[in-house]
């Protein structure tokens, strides 16, 4: 699934996201509507992760969806 899918589909993905990303909460999801970029900016905060490290595991999360 590309991005453009995960961000059409971002109200279903949402419970997909939660599941990878716990620590993320409803308002984060909210904030982030669909918006890659934004994603990777609140794995960032919520984990204590450099960027590379949230771009990664945002990577491995799309090859499998």
């Amino acid at each position: 699934m590309n991005w453009e899918q995960v961000r059409g589909n971002w109200n279903q993905m949402k419970g997909e996201v939660k599941q990878q990303w716990g620590k993320l909460t409803d308002d984060d999801l909210t904030f982030v509507e669909g918006s890659r970029d934004k994603l990777v900016g609140r794995v960032q905060e919520r984990y204590g992760v450099e960027k590379d490290e949230a771009e990664r595991q945002l990577q491995d999360w799309e090859s499998r969806h």
